[in-house]
């Protein structure tokens, strides 16, 4: 290639990254080829050959790099959440801590594959109730709380209650986008609304805005794909999903198809034998399942949690 064609390829590399390339004089096209092994080559002009050096010697500008994405910081009102009687860091040996450790264990074990069980997804658990006000939220956030405690294991805690969320006001956050606003608009990803806390290894995604195809939304394979991103892109952190009551709504079943672990919160001497067995056949298709009992009063000990699996 002459130094005039490779002038002429730079040109153009120059012009289709964007660069303004001043009009330059070439040679006309017309101009005959130096014919091979003649002894003497046709002389260029001056200008032209000031021309092919510019041209040759410009650099190319290298392609903007987009920064990358940071996730926005909250504050957690922990004095607040201690208050009102939630776990918090600096209540690692309380009561309420240990209750927490026995309740998390099997399900970090399942989570690093420490079971036996093959299990899709270990990562991700939902928190569920059969109805409202048993405690679900309350449970979800202190088992949240209590993960972020582990040396290696981050949490990310979602507010998938999408019909009422609460999460974030417990937490004394403000409301912000969140996961149906993922599932909606294609140009939003996970970074964009996931919220880091003042807590460390915590993590917030919130519901987001209200959709009334909330449940269409979570069916979707948008849904599906992003829980294979949490599950996969983040494999050292556990993912609990606070989710709506079993037996008034449709999200949380939908959601339970899609689970590794489900928790079912069920409120002590309230929440009957037939209730419980309705929000366990609704989560039927998740591999483990492990309930625990809310507001269980036991002698000399205030509120307890109790536990045990779901065969």
């Amino acid at each position: 290639m002459s130094i005039i064609e490779q002038a002429a390829k730079r040109l153009e590399e120059l012009r289709r990254a964007g660069i303004e390339v001043p009009n330059m004089p070439m040679p006309p096209a017309s101009a005959p080829a130096p014919v091979q092994g003649a002894a003497a080559a046709t002389p260029i002009r001056p200008d032209v050959r000031a021309a092919v050096a510019a041209a040759v010697a410009m650099p190319v500008a290298p392609a903007p790099v987009e920064a990358p994405r940071r996730s926005r910081e909250v504050r957690i009102d922990v004095t607040r959440l201690e208050r009102e009687g939630y776990l918090v860091p600096s209540q690692a040996r309380s009561q309420l801590a240990e209750q927490m450790r026995i309740v998390k264990r099997p399900l970090l074990a399942n989570a690093r594959g420490d079971s036996g069980q093959q299990i899709a997804r270990p990562n991700l658990i939902q928190v569920a109730s059969a109805l409202p006000a048993e405690g679900k939220t309350f449970f979800a956030i202190n088992l949240a709380m209590s993960i972020a405690m582990e040396v290696d294991h981050h949490v990310l805690l979602v507010d998938a209650d999408v019909l009422r969320p609460s999460v974030l006001g417990r937490l004394g956050v403000e409301p912000a986008p969140g996961l149906l606003d993922v599932l909606k608009n294609k140009d939003l990803s996970l970074g964009d609304v996931l919220l880091r806390t003042n807590i460390d290894k915590l993590s917030l995604l919130p519901a987001g805005t209200a959709n009334k195809n909330s449940t269409e939304l979570l069916a979707s394979t948008g849904m599906d794909e992003l829980l294979d991103e949490l599950a996969a892109k983040y494999a050292d952190r556990i993912i609990v999903f606070d989710a709506p009551p079993l037996i008034p709504t449709t999200e949380s079943r939908v959601l339970a198809t899609h689970m590794g672990q489900v928790v079912m919160v069920v409120e002590a001497e309230k929440t009957t034998h037939a209730q419980v067995t309705q929000a366990y056949a609704a989560v039927a298709e998740c591999p483990v399942v492990l309930s625990v009992l809310n507001k269980c009063h036991s002698r000399g000990t205030g509120n307890a949690y109790g536990y045990y699996y779901a065969s």
